[in-house]
């Protein structure tokens, strides 16, 4: 039988990852190292939870909202269909998506990027209109993934996108890595922490080939 091929949609989580700014940065710290007195090496991890691959949480956006920890994981595992929206300019409108692809599924990822920013911050990053939301919704979606840090533009007060989402009750996934990732179907595993009182959690997000 032959083995389903897997990609690692995540980004690499390291002291140099950029984050939101004001946020706060990645510290990876090491408290013990093996040697003669100490057989094991002891790390921590101190970091924002929208930083690098992630999930928002309801909480984020509803001051009534779930937390990571309270979300069910069924909309983060399943068949999802992943499109291609690079050169859509500041916004994905409905009319940038294949929805003959979207049909009938859960779980929808957007590409933006031509070429993932792993080494800086993009303040112009590609924002989802609100309609397109909507739509996914009114097919049954369960949830929206995007290779940007957020659904709305940086300097958003309205969150349209997020409010969308919560009006919807759906999930969102961000910072997903899809350089290296055809637009079709897949199989989405992306499950985040369970964070009591988490308004998000890091996520290793990974697509997996379908059986045939």
């Amino acid at each position: 039988m032959k083995t389903p091929r897997i990609w690692d949609i995540s980004q690499p989580i390291h002291a140099g990852t950029p984050v939101w700014p004001g946020e706060q940065a990645v510290a990876v710290t090491r408290h013990a190292e093996i040697g003669d007195d100490c057989p094991v090496n002891i790390g921590a991890l101190s970091m924002g939870l929208h930083t690098g691959t992630h999930g928002d949480a309801p909480l984020h956006y509803d001051a009534g909202g779930k937390a990571s920890a309270d979300c069910g994981l069924e909309p983060y595992v399943g068949p999802c269909a992943v499109l291609d929206a690079r050169g859509s300019g500041g916004r994905v409108e409905e009319s940038d998506l294949d929805w003959g692809t979207i049909a009938g599924s859960q779980r929808v990822l957007i590409r933006t990027y031509e070429h993932f920013p792993h080494d800086a911050w993009d303040e112009n990053f590609t924002a989802i209109a609100p309609e397109v939301i909507d739509r996914l919704a009114a097919q049954g979606a369960q949830l929206i993934g995007v290779d940007t840090p957020s659904l709305d533009p940086q300097n958003s007060k309205t969150m349209d996108a997020h409010h969308a989402v919560r009006a919807a009750d759906m999930r969102i996934l961000e910072g997903l890595v899809l350089d290296d990732v055809e637009p079709g179907r897949y199989e989405l595993i992306a499950l985040p922490l369970a964070i009591a009182s988490g308004d998000a959690s890091p996520v290793r997000a990974i697509l997996r080939e379908l059986s045939e």
